[in-house]
């Protein structure tokens, strides 16, 4: 039997986050092994791990593997979560990239300047309600299906459920316009692997504050 899936990364969400949020959602355990010094990662680095000389880094099945995007379509896949033919899988991906686009926004606001802070947040509450949510929105009333692709849950639907989660960080009623994505939350945050990841002590990481900022700087010369 192959043991629990390794994953190597700092303390907090950046681009790691959406990948535990799938294993998680797919009800699989994983392990993580904390980067948090420049050492740490000059050790990784250094023994050949990355082969890009980057993290996110997932042990699994054998394989180090690296690259996001790659990550998630191995786990997506093998877990049953990447639709069931080509088109359904371009759908999922099209969705995805749209909320990775988002998310990307609200990602990298706690490492701006402070004096443009406030209009980038702006910009992310714009962007979310008037080019993002209103396609999930659309989706879902005009095939009236639980789910974003082939009425079954797949990576898109968990992509969404997290964008949603941190759009919210931003903006609590966020959402208001949007009664179909409230229903979607609602149902999505009560699927047993994932409500289990939304209750306190898991491994869902929280919002990036000054020391983590200042952490996750030195550690990557930023």
């Amino acid at each position: 039997m192959a043991g629990k899936p390794k994953l190597y990364y700092t303390r907090g969400r950046g681009k790691m986050e959406s990948i535990r949020w799938l294993l998680a959602a797919a009800g699989v355990e994983f392990e993580e092994e904390f980067i948090e010094t420049k050492e740490d990662l000059e050790k990784l680095r250094n023994d050949g791990s990355l082969l890009f000389q980057q993290v996110p880094m997932v042990e699994i099945d054998g394989m180090k593997m690296v690259q996001s995007r790659a990550i998630s379509n191995y786990i997506a896949t093998k877990y049953n979560l990447y639709g069931k033919d080509l088109k359904e899988r371009a759908w999922i991906d099209m969705y995805v990239e749209g909320t990775t686009d988002l998310m990307g926004m609200i990602m990298y606001l706690p490492f701006q300047p402070a004096d443009t802070k406030e209009k980038n947040l702006a910009l992310i509450i714009e962007r979310a309600t008037t080019r993002y949510f209103p396609v999930y929105e659309k989706a879902l009333k005009d095939h009236g299906h639980d789910y974003l692709v082939g009425n079954k849950l797949s990576w898109a639907d968990i992509h969404l459920l997290e964008a949603i989660l941190m759009a919210e960080e931003c903006k609590p009623d966020i959402l208001s316009a949007f009664p179909l994505l409230q229903a979607f939350k609602g149902r999505t945050s009560n699927i047993p692997t994932i409500k289990k990841f939304l209750q306190p002590g898991s491994q869902r990481k929280p919002q990036a504050d000054e020391k983590f900022v200042a952490i996750v700087r030195q550690i990557f010369n930023i």
